[in-house]
């Protein structure tokens, strides 16, 4: 047995990050990660490195750089004869990127002295933590605090249960060297709509299902609309208000039968991406004799100091309360290792940002306007478009918004949205703003770089007040 001040279980953005926080502060640490890469080996970065952001985001990047040739860039004077997209190399650029980020995460371990325990772990009690290795070893840990960030996993649907490469997740649906020619989505949120987009820039028919009748709910209406009508430009079929009812799996392909408003409807795809959203992956995560608090979703219970019901125990990221997004698990993970050592730190959840990397990308921070109407805040709106902004014109992407809203007495920033180009940086300074506790007027007062796209941040806040300079203004 050996003995740590930390046992972090878990290795993605929150237990890795917590782990070499918990080292620079000076506490032995220790961290299990179960993770098993595609070439057989242990890996660190969980399931954001290894099958979720960054990959996607190298998929995303590489489609987006093929669809731009094939249709975007005759307007420049550009033509490409020839142009063909090899999907092996596709994967095996994204793999190395993975195998790269993965292993610098291995490399900070060793140069903070943290221990990698390899192999699954599970809470006994006495804060002790048993550890099963690949080959079935198990060896016992102590800390004298621990850290739980077990992460997430997809949800499988009963009625269309995985299947070879046909029926997938999102992780499948990153290791495709063909391109289908008819693939089917099954739900319109974050992972569906970036999933989809990478396989309809290549070539395939894509339609969306989503049982929900709103677009992004989740978003503000104003960039959800946007977002829509540009998906729909595209060729993105998404289909709302749509409950799929049985998955056939038949000789030439899959047969969806799904329930809208006209009554059953049916479509043949070859290959169907299942992204209904994630559970937190609390399984078997601890002995049931000590009394770890799960709630009704599967999810470790914890305090607003993200503590559990014993003693010296936390929990983070995607098995805790709250969005499933690896920058929250991050900055979870940092907290608690600033509390351990008797710190104060402080996480605002209102000014944690949501991104989608489609095309256009799509972010948010703060409140949407639905969200204050029903809170009864009385607030103003400013907002800003694109096809106004010199550099995005330049870069022939002007299709989107930014959107503000401020409160009414005060002027502070409750909510800033956007779709459009690059918004993913722009939100950024957002963020910043709003962390700082700015109003609309600090951040027009500010200057902006031109031409630059973040311009369009500053004449939405500029329009809150009813004085952007390159747009006509509202009526108040």
């Amino acid at each position: 047995m050996s003995d740590f001040d930390v046992v972090v279980i878990g290795g993605g953005p929150g237990g890795y990050v917590a782990a070499i926080r918990c080292a620079q502060l000076g506490l032995k640490t220790a961290c299990v990660e179960e993770w098993i890469n595609k070439q057989g080996k242990p890996a660190l970065g969980g399931t954001c490195l290894n099958v979720g952001c960054i990959p996607s985001k190298a998929l995303l990047e590489s489609s987006e750089r093929y669809e731009e040739i094939a249709h975007y860039n005759a307007d420049h004077g550009i033509t490409v004869d020839g142009l063909k997209i090899d999907v092996p190399q596709m994967i095996a650029r994204k793999d190395k990127i993975v195998q790269q980020l993965t292993g610098g995460i291995a490399q900070l371990f060793q140069a903070n002295g943290i221990t990698w325990l390899q192999g699954r772990g599970k809470l006994l009690a006495g804060n002790q933590v048993q550890v099963t290795a690949q080959d079935g070893t198990v060896a016992t840990h102590a800390g004298k605090n621990i850290i739980i960030a077990t992460g997430s996993t997809s949800i499988e649907l009963p009625i269309a249960k995985w299947l070879d490469e046909r029926i997938v997740d999102s992780t499948g649906a990153l290791d495709w060297e063909t391109v289908p020619k008819r693939l089917g989505v099954i739900g319109a949120g974050v992972i569906g709509l970036e999933m989809g987009s990478v396989w309809r820039r290549l070539g395939s028919e894509v339609v969306v299902l989503e049982a929900l009748d709103d677009f992004l709910a989740v978003a503000d209406r104003d960039v959800s609309k946007a977002a829509a009508l540009q998906f729909k430009k595209q060729g993105l079929d998404i289909r709302l208000s749509s409950k799929v009812a049985a998955v056939e799996v038949g000789e030439s392909g899959l047969m969806v039968t799904y329930n809208d408003k006209n009554g059953e409807q049916k479509i043949e795809v070859d290959r169907l991406i299942v992204a209904v959203g994630r559970k937190a992956n609390t399984r078997d995560i601890a002995d049931a004799a000590i009394g770890l608090q799960i709630d009704e979703r599967g999810r470790v219970v914890v305090d607003g100091h993200l503590k559990t019901n014993l003693p010296n125990v936390y929990a983070i990221g995607d098995c805790v309360q709250g969005p499933m997004l690896a920058h929250k698990a991050s900055e979870e993970g940092v907290v608690v290792a600033e509390q351990i050592v008797g710190q104060k730190p402080h996480l605002d959840y209102n000014n944690i940002p949501w991104i989608i990397y489609t095309h256009p990308e799509i972010a948010w921070v703060g409140k949407t306007e639905a969200e204050l109407k029903a809170a009864g805040v009385e607030y103003r709106t400013g907002s800003f478009s694109f096809a106004a902004n010199g550099r995005a014109k330049a870069m022939s992407q002007d299709a989107g918004i930014v959107k503000v809203l401020a409160d009414a007495e005060t002027d502070r920033l409750l909510g800033v949205h956007m779709v459009g180009p690059m918004v993913s940086e722009l939100i950024g300074q957002a963020v910043i703003a709003m962390e700082c506790e700015s109003s609309a007027e600090d951040v027009a007062r500010m200057v902006f770089g031109h031409p630059t796209l973040s311009e369009s941040v500053h004449e939405a806040m500029l329009s809150v007040d009813g004085r952007a300079l390159h747009a006509v203004n509202r009526k108040r």
